[in-house]
């Protein structure tokens, strides 16, 4: 027994060290990588609850292999005897009703939790974002920002040429009201490790519409619809370009001015391309691409 433990921890621990994973990699147990306060809340929920998992697995498979080991039928035991019975052992059944229902609560008490630390919204948010989905693209519209010099409020449509970005602060809250013209969406950004559906009329159907994060780290972020919205579901998306605060503080600056070369407001490309903060100014998305419209690149033939 003690060879066969020593040969299945030096397996493991060969198996381990054979992945290249970091000890990040290894306690995130495929939860993917976030970039807000938020989502760490929830990996560390998914990190405690796998070892959790993992202590219970491991007291239980000892158990089945030490019953197994020591406990076999003796070969010169007496086929008429039965072994010791346990079924009215009432300490036994007590400790195998509560411990689980203790686990249960736990697990329960710490999920309840983080639910509510992930969907808390502070009253007066940093940042507010209006995203309106509609087949099959997205407006993001920046109500408390300045405006333009139009008087218009600064807002991205996308098209179909065009993926639009939605460009935030780093360190700053983030609040996304949700609002949809037509049918069902959902708002997903994979590295918030979150989404919402976005409902036509939600106050009428008291559906609670809005959500807030903080962005950690800059970055292009693509984001999707994530609910089946009709035939261009797969091309609804857009990008989410996060930059430093101050970077931020200026891209909205420029787009209340007006471009000489067009004579309007500066869009969010051209307010990049004037930022130039390098990769994290790029006027066009760089984590999708537009859907390509010529139907004859869809055909079987050329």
């Amino acid at each position: 027994m003690k060879r066969v433990g020593k040969v299945a921890a030096l397996a493991g621990l060969v198996a381990l060290l054979a992945t290249g994973c970091s000890g990040d990699e290894v306690l995130r147990f495929g939860w993917p990588v976030g970039v807000t306060e938020q989502a760490d809340k929830m990996r560390w929920l998914w990190t405690w609850s796998v070892i959790a998992a993992l202590v219970v697995g491991v007291i239980v498979w000892g158990l089945i292999f030490w019953s197994s080991a020591f406990h076999r039928k003796k070969k010169n035991a007496d086929p008429a005897q039965l072994p010791r019975q346990f079924q009215y052992n009432v300490p036994l059944e007590l400790f195998c009703v509560v411990l689980p229902l203790v686990m249960v609560c736990v697990l329960f008490f710490f999920t309840a939790t983080t639910e509510s630390q992930v969907l808390n919204k502070k009253p007066n948010p940093d940042v507010t974002v209006d995203v309106i989905a509609f087949q099959w693209n997205w407006e993001f519209d920046y109500p408390k920002e300045a405006k333009d010099s139009t008087g218009q409020t600064i807002k991205t449509v996308g098209s179909s040429g065009e993926i639009p970005l939605l460009v935030l602060p780093v360190g700053k809250t983030i609040q996304y009201n949700l609002r949809s013209t037509d049918v069902i969406h959902s708002f997903w950004v994979p590295e918030f490790n979150f989404k919402r559906d976005v409902f036509p009329y939600p106050d009428k159907n008291n559906q609670d519409p809005s959500f807030q994060n903080t962005i950690d780290r800059p970055g292009s972020f693509v984001g999707r619809c994530a609910e089946l919205c009709g035939t261009y579901h797969s091309m609804m998306n857009f990008e989410v370009r996060a930059l430093p605060a101050d970077e931020y503080a200026r891209y909205i600056q420029l787009r209340t001015q007006v471009n000489p070369a067009t004579g309007l407001p500066n869009t969010a490309s051209e307010a990049l391309s004037a930022l130039g903060c390098g990769q994290p100014c790029t006027p066009h998305a760089v984590t999708t691409q537009p859907f390509n419209t010529d139907r004859t690149a869809r055909t079987a033939t050329s």
